[in-house]
């Protein structure tokens, strides 16, 4: 009996919904991370942050029968997406040092253009012309909401340096996403979600052993621990299997299009924090990506 029969829903159908969750999971992890960003390390918190989702992980993947022999072949594989996702949380951390929420949520929606690029690069995944033009759609609507809806700071190209130095890791993270589909040797997500934990936090630990040292993890305030936690187990754990899932049954510019949601999402999540909401020209720009987003999806 397949999936599609025993649920009702397509393969397609289920990988939308896996992602629609992976965007209002991922944008809490904005929201609290600006909270904390320069409270610790990033590379220390990052690697405490993937130990404890590899531990989530492997405890789903052992309850769940998932692993198999093999599945620990060509062990570079993991290595690689290890790499990316490391590089991606570490940058999202320094960024959000001087960059706001909402800011670097825009920024993260420019992956699915870079993804598109990517998945033609390594799978050649076709972006057709409607495609093309929804990301140019969103692509615009984030530069507005990253420029905080400025034209002069826009014609100026003032950018902060922390929306510079998050793009590099969306960079990271929209390679991130073709990378599963090209590498995937038939292996469970929640099995790959782990392998690519366990090299992650092994890179981040032999990266930022001084920093993990030097870090006085007992007098950290609570803002820092109620984040690594989440970040480990909603926007690490959770995200990485659905990201996983998703990316085995969709296109990666698809997959990445949820990404067009995540500032509407860390809006509420800010207003939910008791912050104000963003000026009304801003939402022009976010009503521009939520607009590329259903352009994105239809078939």
């Amino acid at each position: 009996m397949t999936g599609a029969t025993a649920t009702g829903l397509s393969p397609a159908l289920r990988g939308h919904l896996a992602m629609l969750a992976f965007s209002a999971l991922i944008a809490g992890s904005f929201s609290l991370g600006g909270q904390m960003a320069n409270l610790v390390s990033p590379v220390a918190f990052s690697a405490v942050r993937f130990l404890l989702a590899a531990l989530f992980v492997g405890a789903a993947a052992l309850a769940t029968g998932a692993f198999r022999a093999g599945d620990g072949r060509a062990p570079w594989r993991y290595l690689l997406l290890g790499l990316c996702l490391a590089a991606y949380f570490v940058l999202m951390f320094e960024g959000l040092k001087t960059a706001p929420p909402v800011s670097t949520a825009a920024v993260f929606t420019l992956t699915p253009l870079i993804a598109a690029g990517f998945g033609w690069l390594l799978l050649r995944q076709i972006t057709t012309p409607r495609i093309a033009a929804a990301l140019l759609i969103g692509g615009l609507g984030a530069v507005w909401v990253i420029f905080r809806a400025d034209w002069g700071a826009l014609m100026r190209f003032e950018i902060g340096k922390g929306e510079v130095i998050y793009f590099w890791g969306c960079v990271a993270h929209a390679l991130y996403t073709p990378m599963v589909r090209k590498l995937n040797r038939g292996e469970s997500p929640t099995v790959f979600s782990f392998g690519v934990l366990v090299t992650g936090f092994v890179v981040l630990t032999l990266w930022g052993w001084g920093d993990i040292r030097a870090t006085d993890w007992t007098n950290l305030p609570a803002i820092v621990w109620i984040t690594l936690f989440y970040t480990a187990f909603f926007a690490s754990a959770v995200t990485f299997v659905l990201l996983q899932y998703a990316a085995l049954r969709l296109p990666a510019s698809k997959v990445m299009a949820y990404t067009y949601l995540t500032p509407s999402w860390v809006i509420l999540w800010e207003i939910g924090f008791g912050n104000p909401a963003p000026a009304p020209l801003i939402l022009i720009g976010v009503g521009a990506t939520i607009l590329a987003l259903v352009a994105l999806i239809q078939d």
